[in-house]
């Protein structure tokens, strides 16, 4: 089965391609420039690079969230185009779940997975690693970093940080009390290998039924109901 992955969830955007679990092909850039000029090139040049014509292809993967409310719906919008112009389906994976896959997977690790979602908090999950795969321990959630704070300090256990909220969590949280570790930057960033990863085995659904988790209200959106509130 030919899988291309797409991840436009934060700063970096990123494709790959798969066969089955074999990844065929790679791209990731991070340079700051908007998923909507970046995006759809990478996955055409990693195609013409494999001499594949886009009709082989059997499905797309994208991250839907969490993360940039505009990265995700740039990134599932271009899945959606993609899906429907060649008549195939989608799978929408969790950002934080993909990140798990796509860092470093050795057993016994525990894995937190972390996206700045501003405000005091961060977008996070946390995975142990079970014969080479993560299984998660918590749901997706936005949560403090005071509360996810406590949460590892109960857990006493080491934990590998991933995600774009990495460092802010290495920063921020007590390293006196919580035993923190980066991962190396190739592996720590969001990236379409663990979109790829995580979406094996997981059912494919027509591209119209693809839905973003944002798991909190934009900004606008919160801003609305606080002047509806005001008056």
């Amino acid at each position: 089965m030919l899988t291309l992955a797409l991840e436009s969830s934060a700063k970096a955007a990123s494709a790959a391609v798969f066969d089955d679990e074999k990844m065929l092909a790679f791209t990731i850039q991070n340079a700051g420039l908007t998923h909507s000029r970046t995006l759809l090139p990478m996955a055409e040049g990693l195609m013409r690079g494999l001499d594949m014509a886009p009709s082989r292809l059997d499905r797309v993967a994208v991250s839907r969230g969490p993360g940039s409310f505009t990265g995700l719906r740039i990134g599932m919008a271009e899945a959606k185009g993609l899906c429907w112009a060649l008549d195939i389906p989608a799978v929408g994976v969790s950002t934080l779940e993909a990140m798990a896959w796509g860092g470093p997977v050795l057993d016994g690790q525990m894995l937190c997975c972390c996206m700045d979602a501003r405000r005091g908090q961060v977008y996070n999950a946390l995975f142990t690693v079970e014969g080479g795969k993560p299984v998660r321990l918590t749901p997706d959630r936005a949560i403090s970093l005071p509360e996810l704070e406590s949460e590892l300090i109960a857990r006493q256990e080491p934990c590998i940080l991933l995600g774009d909220g990495a460092a802010l969590c290495y920063n921020t949280l007590d390293r006196s009390q919580v035993t923190l570790f980066m991962a190396p930057e190739p592996l720590r960033l969001q990236n379409a290998r663990g979109v790829g990863l995580a979406a094996m085995g997981q059912p494919a659904v027509p591209a119209g039924e693809l839905m973003p988790a944002y798991l909190r209200l934009s900004q606008a959106e919160r801003e609305r109901l606080a002047k509806l509130e005001r008056e």
